[in-house]
């Protein structure tokens, strides 16, 4: 492991906005890749008659994807700059694979938010769809990149274009935009990512790379809170025993640790944990660590679960109240709808008890009290019963167990963030 530290980040945006090439393209630059690597790929590319995706095939490991020129799921590729070591998430754009892009997001710590300049493209549904998801999930740390300058003729006026529309598009959810970078950069063709470009020579700011140094801050790591650790996968290893994997969202956890899975409800002894083969005495918020545990089997845990102590166990919720946006929806949702909530590692039918309120997803103002439907573009309150056990905690306590998504009928319907719970009896 780098000794620099650690940040996950998520490229979003619109399906062709060429999230993979500048994916590939960051890898390959910071050598991260090697030369012969990057010509198999093209040889490939060639092959496939799709000559400018190379350093899109970096990432899209899949035949599949590789054909159809679309990201389907998550790759994680480290790379570093002079500060940081990354953990890059390639998010997927294209619509059906949106419940990947919530898994991404949800473990990132930042965001390269990528709009295409090509005259035609520009802001897209999905470039609106990402923006609110980010925003929902809680990444507050935005690059913006202007991709494809090359297609727009390195042209002024056509950056000026696509970063007025896309300033309004941030600000209008609520994001800082004072704070965010606006980069012009041709992916494909490296201009603007480690390199100054002499293509633009009307562009004073930052190179991709510097602005990741410049703007990224490290998140905080909250280690004073309670333990939290949402189960990944379950293992069961001959000659171990119990192999559970997650992510560690808070506290910490110590070889020796008696825990608590939540909602099993079942404890056990930590004999010892470990990240990329390394043995730890204890794990902090960040790591994604494997341990074997005492005293519980493979089937008495799942993915969902969430480890904390037994002093202060993960919530199990009856219920709960919850902040959403409707980002699309045939027609409207009403009290007594019941979708899929995912949660952290968890996804669990939820019914959807009562409509609270309709609010201003801006300021957080209430429009209506009790309205009979909500429907996309909505903003609203809403009282939820899961239908089986499930842990979920509240944004101001555990916002890292806070953030949801609603999907149904193959897509995303709505974000949103747990407001206050009811703990289970």
């Amino acid at each position: 492991m780098s000794a620099k530290p650690h940040i996950n980040i998520i490229t979003a945006g619109h399906v062709d906005a060429g999230k993979s090439t500048l994916v590939g393209r960051l890898l390959y630059d910071t050598g991260a890749i090697r030369e012969e690597e990057m010509r198999k790929l093209k040889e490939i590319a060639t092959e496939l008659k799709k000559e400018t995706f190379e350093f899109a095939f970096v990432m899209d490991k899949v035949k599949e994807e590789r054909e159809r020129g679309l990201t389907i799921d998550i790759m994680h590729r480290p790379f570093e700059t002079q500060k940081w070591f990354f953990t890059i998430i390639d998010a997927p754009g294209h619509r059906d694979f949106v419940k990947n892009m919530i898994t991404g997001a949800s473990q990132a710590d930042a965001s390269i938010f990528v709009i295409s300049a090509k005259p035609g493209e520009g802001i897209q549904e999905q470039t609106k769809e990402h923006a609110w998801l980010m925003k929902v999930l809680g990444i507050n740390q935005i690059i913006v990149v202007l991709n494809k300058m090359d297609a727009a003729n390195y042209d002024q006026k056509r950056f000026e274009e696509v970063k007025e529309e896309a300033t309004k598009l941030l600000q209008g959810i609520g994001y800082k935009v004072s704070e965010i970078p606006f980069i012009p950069i041709s992916a494909y063709n490296g201009e603007n990512i480690t390199k100054k470009s002499d293509k633009m020579p009307w562009y004073n700011g930052p190179t991709l790379l510097e602005a990741l140094d410049q703007y990224i801050k490290e998140p905080e790591k909250p280690l004073d809170k309670p333990l939290r650790l949402p189960v990944q996968d379950v293992y069961s290893i001959t000659g171990v025993g119990t192999v559970p994997v997650g992510r560690v969202e808070t506290g910490v956890m110590k070889v020796g640790d008696t825990i608590i899975f939540e909602p099993a409800h079942v404890t056990g002894e930590v004999k010892s944990i470990e990240i990329h083969h390394q043995q730890l005495q204890q794990a902090v918020p960040g790591d994604n660590v494997g341990f074997n545990v005492r005293g519980v089997t493979k089937e008495q845990i799942k993915k969902g679960d969430v480890v904390g102590h037994p002093s202060n166990p993960p919530t199990v919720a009856s219920e709960f109240i919850a902040q959403i946006v409707v980002l699309q929806h045939p027609t409207v949702i009403t009290a007594g709808y019941t979708p899929v909530f995912h949660a952290h590692t968890a996804a669990v039918a939820c019914t959807i008890e009562e409509i609270i309120a309709k609010i201003d997803p801006k300021t957080g103002q209430v429009i209506q009290e009790k309205p009979d439907f909500i429907k996309t573009g909505d903003a609203a309150r809403i009282r939820v019963r899961p239908l089986k056990p499930m842990v979920i905690e509240k944004q101001s306590e555990f916002p890292q167990l806070a953030r949801f998504a609603i999907r149904d009928m193959g897509m995303t319907i709505a974000a949103g963030i747990v407001l206050d719970v009811v703990k289970a009896k």
